[in-house]
This record gives C-alpha cells, structure tokens and sequence, in this order.
C-alpha cells in the first residue's frame, strides 16, 4: 500500500478556477515532476486526460489518454504496484 505521508510531500493538487480544469504534479526528483491535467482538443472538440514530464515548465514527453481511461490505468497502477510490492 502507498504511505500517505509520502504520497502527500509528493503530491500537490492544483486546480485552476477560471475555467475548471484540474491540474496534479507529482515531484519525480532531480527537477522532475510529472503532470496530470485536463486538457481539451479545439481540433477533434474532445476532452483528453495529459500525462506528461515536465522540468523547467518544458515539458519533455507527454501521452494523451482518453478520460475514460483514466480509472482503469490508475487502478492498474496500484495492482502493479502491489503485485510488485513496490
């Protein structure tokens, strides 16, 4: 199981007002963080979720996924994570 007094002093929740967008980073070290944001598509007028490393405020490498997958990739996540005792 996570430790939540590590996963709270790695984890900030942002959440922009203005238009409700939720945004999370996550402090990977070294500068490092990876980020976790609601983005929407003007071209396709979809909403994605963005996964994304980011240093800098430059991000590196990003992954778009479809918001209704966003569930099933966390809780496999955590059963990898268990299954792998890490």
């Amino acid at each position: 199981m996570v430790d939540e007094s590590i996963f709270e002093e790695n984890v900030e929740k942002k959440t922009e007002e203005e238009n409700g967008d939720g945004y999370m980073e996550i402090k990977m070290g070294g500068g490092w963080y990876m980020t976790i944001s609601l983005a929407h598509s003007d071209r396709f007028e979809k909403e994605y979720v963005e996964l994304a490393k980011e240093r800098g405020g430059v991000k590196k490498a990003r992954f778009n996924l479809n918001p209704t997958h966003a569930r099933l990739l966390g809780e496999a996540l955590i059963k990898f994570a268990d299954n792998n005792e890490l």
